[in-house]
């Protein structure tokens, strides 16, 4: 059998038919277009699916079910998005709607960051774990949660917002509304926000640094400025680094004293850093970590599903 696994974003949807081993066979996309309206969403969620489909020879009854990872609060009970911030969908019967137009066996819905980390459970840098969590570095900090092989999301599904536990009280003003969450600091919007305050910091006192001469080139900076002037010994990039990696590390010995996942996977771009990112967080969390000395404790990897993450998590979300 197949499965259709469609990753809904703000920006782009992203369809694959995905076989048994968790392998996309055929992928392709399509613009979002949000402004259009969920009807036109979902009706180009089916007409990439039926066209993938049709190029493979495939029928519906080759389909066992499709799965949609989409932004937001997604009630896998009644397959209704009941809220999503980015896209057009209140209360949206998502998953009747898909059936409407394209008439699989079943249709299931899950967060966006949840089927993310059932990717890497499933045939990720977790697989083979009953228990493991993933967060994603990127516009925010988004998180799931995998517990006996299943996705775990609360009473009312919208559990896992990791990036929303408070590491610094009444600290920066997060969109959530609360204070000091902890994507303020660990996000790649909030090590960008974190340069251009130093940058500004150093300007002010007319101190060189490279980070400087990037703004006065460009007119910004971004998550990855500081990390290139660290990398070419300037001693501001550093500073601005081992302040993102500490915050990093505060929630990341958060998730793992909370949790204790046998594996918990760190995703986005700035996974890229690669060592100059990971050897001083694990320095950290190995410190701080309520088991740091227990024979047997997490092991923290950088997620390995990538683009394909949220094709290849919805896919499997019936299995």
């Amino acid at each position: 059998m197949y499965y259709i696994g469609v990753d809904l974003g703000g920006t782009n949807i992203a369809v694959g038919i995905v076989d048994e081993n968790h392998r996309i066979v055929k992928k392709g996309s399509t613009p979002t277009l949000p402004s259009r309206g969920a009807e036109a969403i979902v009706r180009d969620m089916t007409k990439v699916s039926q066209a993938l489909m049709d190029d493979l020879g495939l029928t519906l009854s080759d389909i066992a079910y499709a799965g949609i990872a989409s932004p937001g609060i997604a009630n896998r009970e009644t397959g209704i998005i009941e809220y999503s911030c980015n896209l057009p969908f209140e209360n949206f019967p998502l998953a009747e709607t898909f059936k409407k137009y394209l008439p699989v066996k079943e249709v299931y819905v899950e967060n966006d960051a949840n089927a993310a980390a059932l990717a890497e459970a499933l045939a990720g840098s977790a697989k083979g774990t009953a228990c493991s969590v993933m967060i994603t570095l990127g516009t925010g900090v988004g998180g799931g949660i995998i517990v006996n092989g299943k996705v775990f999301s609360g009473c009312n599904f919208a559990g896992a917002e990791l990036g929303h536990t408070v590491i610094e009280k009444n600290g920066r003003q997060c969109g959530c509304g609360r204070r000091g969450c902890w994507e303020t600091y660990s996000s790649a919007t909030g090590l960008s926000n974190m340069t251009r305050e130093k940058v500004q910091e150093l300007m002010l006192k007319g101190i060189p640094s490279l980070m400087v001469d990037e703004y006065g080139e460009t007119g910004k900076v971004s998550a990855r400025t500081a990390f290139d002037a660290m990398k070419k010994g300037d001693k501001a990039g550093k500073e601005v680094v081992d302040e993102y990696i500490s915050y990093l590390a505060c929630g990341i010995a958060n998730m793992i004293n909370i949790f204790q996942p046998e594996v918990l996977s760190i995703g986005g771009g700035i996974c890229n850093e690669k060592n100059y990112l990971l050897d001083p967080l694990l320095e950290i969390v190995d410190r701080e970590q309520y088991t740091r000395d227990n024979p047997r404790k997490t092991v923290i990897k950088i997620a390995e599903m990538g683009n394909d993450a949220g094709i290849v998590g919805a896919a499997g979300l019936g299995r």
